[in-house]
């Protein structure tokens, strides 16, 4: 599975935007892409989706805050 359409995809549909596909350092934070509910939806889909498992207590928005770093991110829980 490719992790990187993936994850893009899940954000293309929660942020309603396919801005996110083309600008993957832009803060999703900053821009108002995303915000605190849509980041709860975000960890689901990765968990059903992808089988990626992160606690809220453990999310820390600088390593979410753009799409590469997400990627990024995702790749790396899904090797441990």
């Amino acid at each position: 599975m490719d992790v990187k359409a993936t994850v893009l995809d899940i954000l293309a549909d929660l942020t309603g935007s396919d801005e996110v596909k083309e600008n993957l350092d832009e803060s999703l934070f900053d821009s108002g892409l995303l915000d605190s509910m849509a980041t709860v939806q975000l960890l689901l889909e990765l968990q059903q989706q992808l089988g990626i498992d992160v606690p809220v207590s453990e999310f820390d928005r600088q390593e979410w805050e753009t799409p590469n770093k997400i990627i990024a991110k995702v790749e790396s829980l899904e090797n441990e």
